[in-house]
Protein backbone atom coordinates (compact mmCIF):
# COMPACT_ATOMS: atom_id res chain seq x y z
CA UNK A 1 0.00 0.00 0.00
CA UNK A 2 0.59 3.43 -1.07
CA UNK A 3 -0.21 5.10 2.56
CA UNK A 4 -2.61 6.94 1.14
CA UNK A 5 -6.18 6.96 2.26
CA UNK A 6 -9.02 5.23 0.56
CA UNK A 7 -12.25 6.53 0.58
CA UNK A 8 -14.97 4.96 -0.55
CA UNK A 9 -17.53 6.91 -2.59
CA UNK A 10 -20.83 5.71 -0.12
CA UNK A 11 -18.59 6.48 2.50
CA UNK A 12 -18.07 9.82 1.16
CA UNK A 13 -21.56 10.14 0.89
CA UNK A 14 -21.93 8.95 4.31
CA UNK A 15 -19.14 11.29 5.85
CA UNK A 16 -20.93 14.38 3.74
CA UNK A 17 -24.51 13.42 5.27
CA UNK A 18 -23.06 13.36 8.62
CA UNK A 19 -21.42 16.61 7.76
CA UNK A 20 -24.42 18.53 7.05
CA UNK A 21 -26.33 17.14 9.82
CA UNK A 22 -24.28 18.04 12.34
CA UNK A 23 -24.58 21.90 10.59
CA UNK A 24 -28.08 21.31 10.64
CA UNK A 25 -28.57 20.44 14.59
CA UNK A 26 -25.74 23.62 15.28
CA UNK A 27 -28.14 25.56 12.83
CA UNK A 28 -31.27 24.87 14.81
CA UNK A 29 -29.67 24.91 18.16
CA UNK A 30 -28.59 29.00 17.52
CA UNK A 31 -32.27 29.47 17.64
CA UNK A 32 -33.24 30.42 20.89
CA UNK A 33 -35.47 28.55 23.39
CA UNK A 34 -38.09 30.38 25.04
CA UNK A 35 -39.22 29.75 28.80
CA UNK A 36 -42.34 32.17 29.27
CA UNK A 37 -43.23 32.22 33.22
CA UNK A 38 -46.25 33.86 34.26
CA UNK A 39 -48.36 33.87 37.26
CA UNK A 40 -51.54 35.67 38.05
CA UNK A 41 -51.90 38.89 39.43
CA UNK A 42 -48.62 39.68 40.32
CA UNK A 43 -48.12 42.86 41.70
CA UNK A 44 -45.03 45.23 40.48
CA UNK A 45 -44.95 46.55 44.12
CA UNK A 46 -44.10 42.64 45.10
CA UNK A 47 -40.96 42.18 43.19
CA UNK A 48 -38.00 43.31 44.90
CA UNK A 49 -36.01 44.32 41.72
CA UNK A 50 -38.47 47.17 41.43
CA UNK A 51 -37.66 48.39 44.71
CA UNK A 52 -41.26 49.08 46.35
CA UNK A 53 -41.44 49.08 49.85
CA UNK A 54 -43.44 46.31 50.54
CA UNK A 55 -41.03 43.84 48.34
CA UNK A 56 -38.20 45.47 50.55
CA UNK A 57 -39.38 42.98 53.85
CA UNK A 58 -40.40 39.86 51.33
CA UNK A 59 -38.30 40.28 48.69
CA UNK A 60 -37.94 37.62 45.68
CA UNK A 61 -34.42 36.90 45.05
CA UNK A 62 -35.07 34.79 42.25
CA UNK A 63 -37.14 36.99 39.67
CA UNK A 64 -34.59 39.59 40.29
CA UNK A 65 -31.79 36.67 39.00
CA UNK A 66 -33.33 37.55 35.85
CA UNK A 67 -33.71 40.82 35.97
CA UNK A 68 -29.93 41.22 37.15
CA UNK A 69 -28.84 38.99 34.72
CA UNK A 70 -30.98 40.65 31.68
CA UNK A 71 -33.02 43.55 31.29
CA UNK A 72 -36.28 45.02 33.90
CA UNK A 73 -38.54 47.12 32.11
CA UNK A 74 -40.35 49.30 34.63
CA UNK A 75 -43.06 50.89 31.48
CA UNK A 76 -44.30 47.55 30.85
CA UNK A 77 -48.37 47.41 30.38
CA UNK A 78 -51.74 45.44 29.60
CA UNK A 79 -54.75 46.56 27.36
CA UNK A 80 -57.00 45.26 29.56
CA UNK A 81 -56.53 44.37 33.41
CA UNK A 82 -58.32 41.04 33.98
CA UNK A 83 -56.59 37.93 33.34
CA UNK A 84 -58.24 36.06 30.56
CA UNK A 85 -57.89 39.06 28.19
CA UNK A 86 -54.44 39.78 28.58
CA UNK A 87 -53.60 36.21 28.26
CA UNK A 88 -55.34 36.13 25.32
CA UNK A 89 -54.05 39.37 24.27
CA UNK A 90 -50.30 37.30 24.80
CA UNK A 91 -50.91 34.69 22.67
CA UNK A 92 -52.27 37.04 19.94
CA UNK A 93 -50.42 40.19 20.23
CA UNK A 94 -54.22 41.79 19.29
CA UNK A 95 -56.35 44.02 21.69
CA UNK A 96 -59.19 42.59 23.18
CA UNK A 97 -61.62 43.78 20.75
CA UNK A 98 -59.57 42.42 17.95
CA UNK A 99 -59.28 38.96 19.04
CA UNK A 100 -62.45 38.78 20.49
CA UNK A 101 -61.52 38.19 23.92
CA UNK A 102 -62.86 40.99 25.89
CA UNK A 103 -64.63 39.64 29.24
CA UNK A 104 -63.34 37.03 31.48
CA UNK A 105 -67.11 35.18 30.47
CA UNK A 106 -66.10 34.86 27.04
CA UNK A 107 -64.52 32.17 24.91
CA UNK A 108 -61.54 32.56 23.09
CA UNK A 109 -61.16 31.37 19.62
CA UNK A 110 -58.26 29.22 18.97
CA UNK A 111 -58.65 29.44 15.36
CA UNK A 112 -56.73 32.88 15.36
CA UNK A 113 -52.99 32.96 14.59
CA UNK A 114 -51.27 32.84 17.60
CA UNK A 115 -47.76 32.64 18.81
CA UNK A 116 -47.83 29.16 19.99
CA UNK A 117 -48.67 28.36 16.31
CA UNK A 118 -46.02 30.30 14.30
CA UNK A 119 -43.69 28.91 16.42
CA UNK A 120 -44.75 25.48 16.12
CA UNK A 121 -44.94 26.02 12.39
CA UNK A 122 -41.50 27.01 12.14
CA UNK A 123 -40.33 23.58 13.88
CA UNK A 124 -40.57 24.54 17.60
CA UNK A 125 -41.66 22.10 20.63
CA UNK A 126 -44.79 23.95 22.40
CA UNK A 127 -45.96 23.11 25.36
CA UNK A 128 -48.23 25.07 28.09
CA UNK A 129 -48.45 23.75 31.59
CA UNK A 130 -50.93 25.23 34.37
CA UNK A 131 -53.72 28.53 34.27
CA UNK A 132 -55.10 28.63 31.24
CA UNK A 133 -58.61 30.44 32.14
CA UNK A 134 -59.54 30.86 28.35
CA UNK A 135 -62.75 28.34 28.32
CA UNK A 136 -61.56 26.49 25.09
CA UNK A 137 -58.85 24.08 24.63
CA UNK A 138 -55.66 25.02 23.94
CA UNK A 139 -54.41 25.21 20.24
CA UNK A 140 -51.00 25.26 18.65
CA UNK A 141 -49.46 23.11 21.51
CA UNK A 142 -47.57 19.85 21.18
CA UNK A 143 -48.59 18.94 24.66
CA UNK A 144 -50.81 20.74 27.04
CA UNK A 145 -51.91 20.37 30.77
CA UNK A 146 -53.87 22.99 32.41
CA UNK A 147 -55.51 23.69 35.39
CA UNK A 148 -59.51 23.70 35.59
CA UNK A 149 -60.45 27.06 35.14
CA UNK A 150 -58.77 29.23 38.46
CA UNK A 151 -57.74 25.73 39.86
CA UNK A 152 -57.02 25.13 43.71
CA UNK A 153 -53.57 25.36 45.45
CA UNK A 154 -53.91 22.53 47.06
CA UNK A 155 -54.11 19.23 44.53
CA UNK A 156 -55.78 20.82 42.30
CA UNK A 157 -57.39 19.17 38.76
CA UNK A 158 -55.46 19.35 35.47
CA UNK A 159 -57.74 19.05 32.29
CA UNK A 160 -55.06 16.75 29.76
CA UNK A 161 -55.22 16.52 26.42
CA UNK A 162 -57.62 13.70 26.25
CA UNK A 163 -60.24 16.11 27.92
CA UNK A 164 -60.26 13.95 31.17
CA UNK A 165 -59.85 16.15 34.09
CA UNK A 166 -57.42 14.55 36.68
CA UNK A 167 -56.61 15.27 40.48
CA UNK A 168 -53.13 15.85 41.33
CA UNK A 169 -51.56 15.56 44.67
CA UNK A 170 -48.93 18.50 45.67
CA UNK A 171 -49.08 22.16 45.57
CA UNK A 172 -49.90 23.87 42.72
CA UNK A 173 -47.04 26.08 42.38
CA UNK A 174 -44.05 23.16 42.63
CA UNK A 175 -46.35 20.91 40.42
CA UNK A 176 -46.13 23.51 37.14
CA UNK A 177 -42.61 24.25 37.53
CA UNK A 178 -41.50 20.49 38.21
CA UNK A 179 -43.79 18.90 35.50
CA UNK A 180 -42.42 22.42 32.97
CA UNK A 181 -39.09 21.29 34.25
CA UNK A 182 -39.74 17.36 32.73
CA UNK A 183 -41.12 18.40 29.83
CA UNK A 184 -37.90 20.77 28.85
CA UNK A 185 -35.93 18.14 29.82
CA UNK A 186 -37.69 15.83 27.35
CA UNK A 187 -37.09 18.57 24.42
CA UNK A 188 -34.21 20.09 24.82
CA UNK A 189 -32.86 18.98 22.14
CA UNK A 190 -34.41 20.59 19.73
CA UNK A 191 -35.70 24.27 19.85
CA UNK A 192 -38.55 24.78 22.33
CA UNK A 193 -41.43 27.11 23.67
CA UNK A 194 -43.15 26.19 26.99
CA UNK A 195 -45.64 28.51 28.87
CA UNK A 196 -45.35 27.81 32.57
CA UNK A 197 -48.53 29.31 33.99
CA UNK A 198 -48.47 29.67 37.78
CA UNK A 199 -52.39 30.47 39.68
CA UNK A 200 -50.51 32.35 41.95
CA UNK A 201 -50.56 34.39 44.12
CA UNK A 202 -54.37 34.94 42.83
CA UNK A 203 -56.81 35.34 44.91
CA UNK A 204 -57.48 33.58 47.73
CA UNK A 205 -53.79 33.66 48.46
CA UNK A 206 -53.14 30.21 49.77
CA UNK A 207 -49.24 29.51 50.59
CA UNK A 208 -47.48 26.50 50.38
CA UNK A 209 -47.59 24.11 53.69
CA UNK A 210 -43.85 24.84 53.63
CA UNK A 211 -44.80 28.77 53.60
CA UNK A 212 -47.98 29.26 55.46
CA UNK A 213 -46.15 31.11 58.90
CA UNK A 214 -43.38 32.58 56.74
CA UNK A 215 -44.46 36.21 56.98
CA UNK A 216 -46.77 35.58 60.69
CA UNK A 217 -44.31 38.23 62.42
CA UNK A 218 -43.90 40.67 59.30
CA UNK A 219 -44.91 44.26 59.29
CA UNK A 220 -45.97 45.16 56.12
CA UNK A 221 -46.25 48.77 55.64
CA UNK A 222 -49.23 50.97 54.16
CA UNK A 223 -49.88 52.76 51.70
CA UNK A 224 -50.39 56.37 51.78
CA UNK A 225 -53.53 56.37 49.92
CA UNK A 226 -55.11 53.64 51.93
CA UNK A 227 -57.98 55.43 53.00
CA UNK A 228 -58.49 57.62 50.13
CA UNK A 229 -62.22 59.14 50.00
CA UNK A 230 -61.74 58.94 45.95
CA UNK A 231 -62.64 62.81 45.53
CA UNK A 232 -63.59 63.62 41.92
CA UNK A 233 -63.54 60.14 40.97
CA UNK A 234 -66.97 59.03 40.48
CA UNK A 235 -65.76 55.38 39.01
CA UNK A 236 -63.57 54.52 41.88
CA UNK A 237 -66.21 55.99 44.66
CA UNK A 238 -68.41 53.20 42.88
CA UNK A 239 -66.19 50.05 42.86
CA UNK A 240 -66.36 46.93 44.94
CA UNK A 241 -62.77 46.06 45.56
CA UNK A 242 -62.60 47.67 48.81
CA UNK A 243 -60.09 45.59 51.51
CA UNK A 244 -62.41 47.53 54.53
CA UNK A 245 -65.72 46.67 52.76
CA UNK A 246 -65.55 43.85 50.46
CA UNK A 247 -62.88 41.81 51.73
CA UNK A 248 -64.78 38.30 52.49
CA UNK A 249 -64.07 37.29 56.37
CA UNK A 250 -63.61 33.45 55.50
CA UNK A 251 -62.64 33.79 51.84
CA UNK A 252 -59.94 36.09 51.52
CA UNK A 253 -58.85 36.85 55.20
CA UNK A 254 -59.41 33.39 56.54
CA UNK A 255 -61.43 34.34 59.47
CA UNK A 256 -64.28 31.23 61.32
CA UNK A 257 -67.04 32.48 60.98
CA UNK A 258 -67.56 32.29 64.88
CA UNK A 259 -65.13 31.64 67.61
CA UNK A 260 -66.29 28.51 68.73
CA UNK A 261 -68.12 25.91 66.68
CA UNK A 262 -67.20 27.02 63.46
CA UNK A 263 -66.94 24.60 60.32
CA UNK A 264 -64.18 25.18 57.41
CA UNK A 265 -65.79 22.84 55.14
CA UNK A 266 -68.63 25.08 55.23
CA UNK A 267 -66.34 28.36 55.98
CA UNK A 268 -63.54 27.82 53.92
CA UNK A 269 -65.37 25.38 51.04
CA UNK A 270 -63.28 23.39 48.29
CA UNK A 271 -60.18 25.39 49.17
CA UNK A 272 -60.09 23.44 52.45
CA UNK A 273 -61.88 20.56 51.03
CA UNK A 274 -59.38 19.51 48.88
CA UNK A 275 -56.46 19.45 51.47
CA UNK A 276 -55.74 15.67 53.00
CA UNK A 277 -55.83 15.49 56.76
CA UNK A 278 -52.38 16.41 57.43
CA UNK A 279 -52.41 19.83 55.25
CA UNK A 280 -56.04 20.45 57.01
CA UNK A 281 -54.43 20.28 60.44
CA UNK A 282 -51.31 22.94 59.03
CA UNK A 283 -53.90 25.42 57.77
CA UNK A 284 -56.00 25.90 60.58
CA UNK A 285 -52.94 25.35 63.23
CA UNK A 286 -51.32 28.43 60.82
CA UNK A 287 -54.30 30.87 61.51
CA UNK A 288 -55.98 29.57 64.75
CA UNK A 289 -54.03 31.61 67.19
CA UNK A 290 -54.40 35.01 65.14
CA UNK A 291 -57.57 34.48 64.23
CA UNK A 292 -58.64 33.69 68.54
CA UNK A 293 -57.02 36.89 69.32
CA UNK A 294 -58.73 38.45 66.61
CA UNK A 295 -62.01 37.55 68.31
CA UNK A 296 -61.05 37.94 72.01
CA UNK A 297 -60.47 41.83 71.02
CA UNK A 298 -62.26 42.92 67.61
CA UNK A 299 -60.15 45.77 65.60
CA UNK A 300 -62.74 48.46 64.87
CA UNK A 301 -62.95 51.26 61.79
CA UNK A 302 -59.94 51.95 60.20
CA UNK A 303 -57.92 49.41 62.85
CA UNK A 304 -60.20 46.55 61.38
CA UNK A 305 -58.91 47.88 57.78
CA UNK A 306 -55.40 47.66 58.57
CA UNK A 307 -56.01 44.41 60.25
CA UNK A 308 -57.24 43.40 57.18
CA UNK A 309 -54.37 44.81 54.76
CA UNK A 310 -51.59 43.02 57.27
CA UNK A 311 -53.81 39.70 57.00
CA UNK A 312 -53.72 39.92 53.05
CA UNK A 313 -50.16 40.84 52.71
CA UNK A 314 -48.98 38.12 54.70
CA UNK A 315 -51.20 35.67 52.46
CA UNK A 316 -50.14 37.23 49.68
CA UNK A 317 -46.58 37.48 49.77
CA UNK A 318 -46.03 34.26 51.57
CA UNK A 319 -47.77 32.59 48.34
CA UNK A 320 -45.53 34.50 46.07
CA UNK A 321 -42.65 33.04 47.75
CA UNK A 322 -43.27 29.36 46.28
CA UNK A 323 -43.07 31.37 42.91
CA UNK A 324 -40.16 32.66 43.78
CA UNK A 325 -38.78 29.27 44.54
CA UNK A 326 -39.60 27.65 41.50
CA UNK A 327 -38.31 30.00 39.02
CA UNK A 328 -34.98 29.63 40.94
CA UNK A 329 -35.59 25.99 40.26
CA UNK A 330 -35.65 26.77 36.13
CA UNK A 331 -32.99 29.24 36.45
CA UNK A 332 -31.09 26.51 38.07
CA UNK A 333 -32.38 23.53 35.84
CA UNK A 334 -30.73 25.54 32.47
CA UNK A 335 -27.70 26.51 33.76
CA UNK A 336 -26.79 22.79 34.79
CA UNK A 337 -28.19 21.83 31.82
CA UNK A 338 -26.27 24.40 29.86
CA UNK A 339 -29.03 25.60 28.28
CA UNK A 340 -29.03 29.09 30.00
CA UNK A 341 -26.99 30.71 27.34
CA UNK A 342 -29.84 30.35 24.34
CA UNK A 343 -32.58 30.22 26.27
CA UNK A 344 -35.05 33.48 26.61
CA UNK A 345 -36.31 33.45 30.13
CA UNK A 346 -39.34 36.07 30.21
CA UNK A 347 -40.90 36.55 33.44
CA UNK A 348 -44.14 38.36 33.62
CA UNK A 349 -47.99 38.63 35.42
CA UNK A 350 -50.98 38.72 33.44
CA UNK A 351 -51.52 42.67 35.05
CA UNK A 352 -50.37 43.97 38.26
CA UNK A 353 -52.54 44.18 41.19
CA UNK A 354 -53.15 46.50 44.06
CA UNK A 355 -51.86 45.96 47.24
CA UNK A 356 -53.80 48.26 49.78
CA UNK A 357 -53.14 51.77 47.07
CA UNK A 358 -56.70 53.49 46.85
CA UNK A 359 -57.69 51.05 49.56
CA UNK A 360 -57.73 48.48 47.14
CA UNK A 361 -57.18 44.67 46.17
CA UNK A 362 -57.88 43.42 42.85
CA UNK A 363 -56.91 45.57 39.34
CA UNK A 364 -59.20 46.77 36.33
CA UNK A 365 -59.22 50.44 36.17
CA UNK A 366 -56.85 51.72 34.33
CA UNK A 367 -54.53 53.24 37.35
CA UNK A 368 -51.12 52.51 37.80
CA UNK A 369 -51.23 49.69 39.80
CA UNK A 370 -53.14 47.26 37.64
CA UNK A 371 -52.16 48.86 34.40
CA UNK A 372 -48.74 48.26 34.70
CA UNK A 373 -47.04 44.47 34.45
CA UNK A 374 -44.00 43.21 35.81
CA UNK A 375 -41.90 42.24 32.58
CA UNK A 376 -37.85 41.15 33.59
CA UNK A 377 -36.36 39.03 30.54
CA UNK A 378 -32.84 37.41 30.50
CA UNK A 379 -30.92 36.27 27.47
CA UNK A 380 -27.71 35.88 28.34
CA UNK A 381 -26.84 35.04 24.48
CA UNK A 382 -27.84 38.53 23.47
CA UNK A 383 -28.98 40.90 26.79
CA UNK A 384 -26.30 42.41 28.19
CA UNK A 385 -26.76 41.76 32.43
CA UNK A 386 -28.30 44.83 34.09
CA UNK A 387 -30.12 46.26 30.94
CA UNK A 388 -32.78 48.24 32.30
CA UNK A 389 -35.51 49.91 30.03
CA UNK A 390 -37.14 52.71 32.55
CA UNK A 391 -39.38 55.04 30.04
CA UNK A 392 -39.82 53.08 27.06
CA UNK A 393 -44.19 52.16 26.28
CA UNK A 394 -44.37 48.94 25.84
CA UNK A 395 -47.54 46.92 26.40
CA UNK A 396 -48.64 42.96 26.19
CA UNK A 397 -49.60 43.41 22.02
CA UNK A 398 -45.55 43.27 21.90
CA UNK A 399 -44.90 40.02 23.08
CA UNK A 400 -45.40 37.72 20.58
CA UNK A 401 -43.92 39.81 18.15
CA UNK A 402 -40.91 40.06 20.08
CA UNK A 403 -40.54 36.84 20.81
CA UNK A 404 -40.97 35.83 17.15
CA UNK A 405 -37.94 38.40 16.27
CA UNK A 406 -35.60 36.66 18.56
CA UNK A 407 -36.74 33.47 16.66
CA UNK A 408 -35.82 35.57 13.44
CA UNK A 409 -39.84 34.55 12.78
CA UNK A 410 -41.59 37.81 10.67
CA UNK A 411 -44.42 39.24 12.85
CA UNK A 412 -47.55 37.84 10.94
CA UNK A 413 -49.68 40.89 9.48
CA UNK A 414 -52.42 40.58 12.14
CA UNK A 415 -50.56 41.16 15.36
CA UNK A 416 -50.83 44.37 16.61
CA UNK A 417 -47.97 44.86 18.40
CA UNK A 418 -44.37 45.34 17.33
CA UNK A 419 -40.90 43.85 18.60
CA UNK A 420 -39.10 45.81 21.78
CA UNK A 421 -36.23 43.49 20.97
CA UNK A 422 -33.78 46.77 20.48
CA UNK A 423 -35.18 47.81 23.61
CA UNK A 424 -34.16 44.78 25.70
CA UNK A 425 -31.13 44.79 23.74
CA UNK A 426 -29.81 48.16 24.29
CA UNK A 427 -32.38 50.00 27.15
CA UNK A 428 -34.16 53.25 26.02
CA UNK A 429 -31.50 54.78 24.19
CA UNK A 430 -31.81 52.15 21.47
CA UNK A 431 -35.20 53.80 20.02
CA UNK A 432 -37.04 57.06 19.86
CA UNK A 433 -40.38 57.57 20.60
CA UNK A 434 -42.26 59.09 17.57
CA UNK A 435 -39.72 58.01 15.48
CA UNK A 436 -39.38 54.18 15.30
CA UNK A 437 -41.12 53.53 18.62
CA UNK A 438 -44.56 54.55 19.97
CA UNK A 439 -45.18 57.90 22.04
CA UNK A 440 -48.53 56.52 23.49
CA UNK A 441 -50.29 53.34 24.90
CA UNK A 442 -54.25 52.36 24.59
CA UNK A 443 -56.26 51.03 26.84
CA UNK A 444 -60.18 49.42 27.23
CA UNK A 445 -61.57 47.55 29.97
CA UNK A 446 -65.18 45.64 29.26
CA UNK A 447 -66.22 43.95 32.10
CA UNK A 448 -69.03 45.69 33.27
CA UNK A 449 -71.63 44.90 34.26
CA UNK A 450 -69.41 42.33 36.30
CA UNK A 451 -67.42 41.30 39.68
CA UNK A 452 -66.08 44.47 41.63
CA UNK A 453 -68.44 47.31 39.86
CA UNK A 454 -65.66 49.01 37.70
CA UNK A 455 -67.19 50.74 34.92
CA UNK A 456 -66.39 50.48 31.17
CA UNK A 457 -63.58 52.67 30.38
CA UNK A 458 -60.98 53.63 27.41
CA UNK A 459 -57.75 55.60 27.41
CA UNK A 460 -54.58 56.97 26.38
CA UNK A 461 -51.35 57.09 28.47
CA UNK A 462 -48.21 59.09 27.16
CA UNK A 463 -45.67 58.02 30.21
CA UNK A 464 -46.90 61.28 32.29
CA UNK A 465 -50.08 62.18 30.86
CA UNK A 466 -53.19 59.96 31.28
CA UNK A 467 -56.76 60.10 29.92
CA UNK A 468 -59.73 57.83 31.06
CA UNK A 469 -63.03 57.69 29.25
CA UNK A 470 -65.51 56.44 31.91
CA UNK A 471 -68.95 55.09 30.20
CA UNK A 472 -71.85 53.34 31.35
CA UNK A 473 -72.89 50.49 29.52
CA UNK A 474 -76.06 51.20 27.61
CA UNK A 475 -75.66 51.07 23.89
CA UNK A 476 -75.37 52.47 21.28
CA UNK A 477 -75.03 55.51 23.21
CA UNK A 478 -74.25 55.31 26.85
CA UNK A 479 -76.72 57.31 29.46
CA UNK A 480 -73.94 58.27 31.04
CA UNK A 481 -70.28 59.13 30.86
CA UNK A 482 -67.16 61.38 32.00
CA UNK A 483 -63.56 61.81 31.83
CA UNK A 484 -61.07 61.73 34.09
CA UNK A 485 -57.30 63.32 33.31
CA UNK A 486 -54.13 63.00 35.28
CA UNK A 487 -50.62 63.95 35.42
CA UNK A 488 -48.23 61.11 36.64
CA UNK A 489 -45.32 63.42 37.28
CA UNK A 490 -47.07 65.69 39.74
CA UNK A 491 -49.73 62.89 40.85
CA UNK A 492 -47.76 59.54 40.60
CA UNK A 493 -50.81 58.07 42.87
CA UNK A 494 -53.13 59.29 40.62
CA UNK A 495 -55.58 60.86 43.59
CA UNK A 496 -56.82 64.09 41.59
CA UNK A 497 -58.64 63.88 38.72
CA UNK A 498 -57.56 67.68 37.05
CA UNK A 499 -60.17 67.08 34.48
CA UNK A 500 -61.79 70.23 33.44
CA UNK A 501 -59.59 72.63 34.90
CA UNK A 502 -57.82 75.33 33.48
CA UNK A 503 -54.56 73.71 33.51
CA UNK A 504 -55.71 70.15 31.91
CA UNK A 505 -57.10 72.39 28.46
CA UNK A 506 -54.62 71.59 26.16
CA UNK A 507 -53.52 68.16 27.30
CA UNK A 508 -57.15 67.06 27.42
CA UNK A 509 -57.06 68.23 23.55
CA UNK A 510 -54.26 66.50 22.72
CA UNK A 511 -54.97 63.52 24.56
CA UNK A 512 -58.75 63.38 23.34
CA UNK A 513 -57.46 63.28 19.98
CA UNK A 514 -54.79 60.41 20.35
CA UNK A 515 -57.61 58.65 22.19
CA UNK A 516 -59.67 58.55 19.01
CA UNK A 517 -56.59 58.17 16.73
CA UNK A 518 -55.61 55.08 18.28
CA UNK A 519 -58.67 53.30 18.38
CA UNK A 520 -59.06 53.83 14.96
CA UNK A 521 -55.86 52.34 14.47
CA UNK A 522 -56.62 49.23 16.40
CA UNK A 523 -59.88 48.99 14.29
CA UNK A 524 -62.01 49.64 17.23
CA UNK A 525 -65.56 51.60 17.84
CA UNK A 526 -65.48 53.66 21.30
CA UNK A 527 -69.14 54.60 22.33
CA UNK A 528 -70.18 57.89 21.21
CA UNK A 529 -69.97 61.37 22.91
CA UNK A 530 -69.72 64.44 22.42
CA UNK A 531 -66.07 65.36 23.66
CA UNK A 532 -64.86 63.04 21.03
CA UNK A 533 -67.38 63.46 18.48
CA UNK A 534 -66.39 67.13 18.02
CA UNK A 535 -63.09 67.24 17.97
Amino acid sequence: MNGKLLVLPGALCAATGSVFAQQARQAEQKRPNIVYIMSDDHAVQAISAYGHPLSQVAPTPNIDRIAAEGVRFDRAYCGNSVSGPSRATILTGKHSYSNGFKTNADFFDGGQTTLPKVLKENGYATAIIGKWHLKTYPTGFDYWKILDDQGMYYNPDFVVMSGDTVRQKGYVTDIVADESIEWIDKHKDSPFFIMVHNKAPHRNFQPAPRHLTLHEDTFFPYPDNLFDDYEGRKAAQRQEMSIAKDMMPAYDLKLYTRKEGWDPKTDWGPDYRFMDSTEKAAYIASYDAANRAYYDNPPTGDSLTRWKFQRYMRDYFSTIAAVDENVGKILDYLDRTGLAENTIVVYASDQSFYLGEHGWFDKRFMYEESMRMPLVIRYPREIPAGTEAKSSLVQNIDFAPTLLDWCGIGKPAEMQGESFRAIADGGDRAVKPGKNWRKTLYYRYFENPGIHNVMQHAGVHDGRWKLVYFYSNETPVPAEHFFELYDLKNDPHEMRNIYGTPEAGKQTARLMKELKRLASYYNEVLPPCPELENL
